[in-house]
């Protein structure tokens, strides 16, 4: 069973959270993750970027931080996801789509992460930017990472 929370601090921005947690399940599923809980913290730029200098020891906000806190020796898993609305907003806007699709881009991208996938190189970074195109196109969000994909 997938369980997914969702905490939103920051409520300036409407959310779908039924959608999100047809999102993280389709993820998991995915990648035949069949128990897990996902706690999902919609954060502002400020709460971001304490968090980024506490957890990642960077200065200023980000989009997304993820964290597994799976047990090796179990087959749960427990996966702990930030996500930055305010910034969210910003970028929807500036890009020419939805919130929702932004901060979905957001999720998926941590859970991603932990699910295996890295962009520290270009071509993780390619694969990893695909996949997330894949998933948020079959779900209805649309091309969200690379806009260029629309023609396909």
């Amino acid at each position: 069973m997938i369980t997914v929370r969702i905490t939103k601090h920051y409520r300036a921005v409407p959310l779908d959270t039924a959608r999100l947690r047809t999102l993280v399940k389709a993820v998991c599923e995915r990648f035949e993750v069949r128990e897990a809980v996902v706690s999902i913290g919609i954060v502002n730029d400020a709460e971001m970027a304490e968090f980024n200098m506490r957890f990642l020891r960077h200065e200023g906000t980000t989009d997304c931080l993820s964290f597994d806190l799976s047990d090796r020796l179990e087959d749960a898993r427990l996966f702990d996801l930030i996500v930055n609305a305010e910034l969210a907003a910003r970028e929807a806007a500036r890009r020419g789509h939805c919130v929702d699709a932004e901060l979905a881009l957001y999720v998926t991208h941590g859970l991603l992460h932990n699910l295996g996938f890295d962009d520290a190189t270009a071509a993780q970074a390619g694969k990893m930017h695909r996949m997330e195109d894949e998933i948020l196109h079959h779900l209805g969000y649309g091309w969200v990472y690379n806009t260029d994909a629309r023609s396909r």
